[in-house]
């Protein structure tokens, strides 16, 4: 078959459900190598600080609803983005997302080694 499909339901939250939810849709969607994550985000919440370096992954964030703020550590500034906005990050960055509107953020994340 020449493609797959995939619900967000499809996969476990791997995020407690109070801060939102993350559905990680590789596998159901039976990629090789391109992430694909649906990421809800409650406000005041905030994600994980990681980087890619292990994996060599560029990550996209697009913002599909709400607002959030993209800590860069290494770079030492925070990106702030709003509904229909992106930012694309190397994978040797360190970053971490936060919520700090009112409302809960929509994002989907997309991760591809360089």
């Amino acid at each position: 078959m020449g493609y797959d499909t995939a619900a967000k339901t499809d996969a476990e939250s791997v995020v407690p459900e109070e801060h939102g939810g993350m559905w990680f849709l590789r596998e159901e969607l039976e990629t090789s190598s391109l992430g694909f994550t649906v990421l809800e985000l409650e406000s005041e919440a905030s994600g994980k600080e990681h980087d890619e370096t292990e994996t060599g992954q560029e990550e996209i964030y697009y913002v599909v609803s709400g607002s959030i703020d993209v800590e860069l550590t290494d770079a030492g500034e925070t990106v702030s983005l709003e509904a229909e906005d992106a930012i694309r990050i190397d994978p040797d960055e360190s970053r971490q997302i936060h919520n700090r509107g009112d409302e809960r953020a929509e994002l989907v994340l997309v991760g591809v080694p360089q």
